[in-house]
């Protein structure tokens, strides 16, 4: 019975950690658990990081392709291939400095399918007998993708409760960024071709009330992927009892500047502004429009 409960403890100790709400997920060696301040994982003391991040997905080829091409890059740094349960990822290792001494830092890029996986690690030199360049290869090699991302996990980590998803096909936490994603569409074909909102919060908020068209205005003329804006209508309203401001915008957005229609509502108040945004194409605005409604509604603070 022993050995048969040791096998299983270590048969556990083995299965991949996700940090919450990642896709990316690996087994971390001893020593390294969740980070709180960024998205994979670091020791008790933080000098040890394992930072992991989504990038598009031509990033893996762009880099695939450098290291055939070129398969040694300045400096004396040479770039190595490993295979992972993702699939063949590219790796660095080298020694450097910063302010904080020298260390060991490694670099890993890996294909998710419609996004690419970036992971960092840095190891400070009194650290090295430990998480060794073997020790740091084995946890990159354990590497592996999860396709969801459990919408609970993912709710878990928003500053903000969402009562209702509006009936949307795929929710996504925005990486560490605190921001929400609903689409109908996907990365694959490009999320403007159909309806879908963000929300997140903005770190400031206009101190006069007489501020907030000017802001509201700004605002909506930096949503990312617009294309040749033009606001048709921005005023004050109350949500859920608080002052807030709506602005609509006729665009293009998109890799085939599909013409959209946008609405932002901000809600204004504590340290920051509420920002939700609803696009939708053109021809599908009428339907869409009262499911964006519905999501703003349930939308409140922790």
């Amino acid at each position: 019975m022993a050995p048969l409960l040791a096998a299983t403890g270590s048969a556990r100790a083995a299965d991949p950690v996700f940090p919450p709400g990642g896709r990316i997920g690996m087994t971390p060696l001893v020593g390294l658990v969740p980070a709180k301040a960024f998205t994979g994982f670091e020791t008790e003391d933080q000098s040890v990081k394992v930072l992991i991040a989504e990038l598009p997905a031509a990033a893996y080829g762009e880099v695939m392709n450098a290291f055939k091409t070129n398969p040694a890059i300045p400096a004396g740094v040479k770039p190595e291939s490993l295979e992972t349960s993702a699939g063949t990822a590219y790796y660095t290792a080298e020694t450097s400095k910063n302010t904080s001494g020298v260390f060991r830092h490694y670099s890993m890029i890996l294909s998710g399918g419609t996004f690419s996986g970036l992971v960092e690690i840095q190891v400070p030199e009194n650290a090295t007998r430990i998480y060794s360049d073997d020790a740091v290869r084995q946890m990159l090699a354990s590497a592996t993708i999860r396709k969801e991302v459990p919408i609970a996990e993912q709710l878990a980590l928003m500053p903000f409760k969402v009562d209702s998803l509006g009936d949307f096909k795929n929710v996504r936490a925005l990486g560490a960024t605190g921001a929400l994603l609903l689409a109908d569409g996907d990365e694959t074909a490009g999320f403007e071709l159909a309806p879908f909102m963000v929300i997140g919060l903005m770190p400031s908020t206009p101190t006069q009330p007489d501020d907030r068209a000017r802001f509201a205005e700004q605002a909506a003329r930096a949503i990312p992927g617009m294309h040749s804006g033009r606001i048709t209508m921005s005023e004050p309203v109350r949500i859920d009892g608080m002052a807030g401001y709506e602005t609509r915008i006729d665009a293009t957005s998109g890799r085939d500047d599909t013409p959209v229609t946008l609405v932002q509502w901000l809600r204004f108040g504590g340290q920051g502004s509420l920002r939700i945004i609803g696009s939708a194409p053109r021809d599908q605005w009428e339907k869409a429009f009262p499911r964006f409604r519905a999501v703003r509604d349930g939308v409140e603070p922790r």
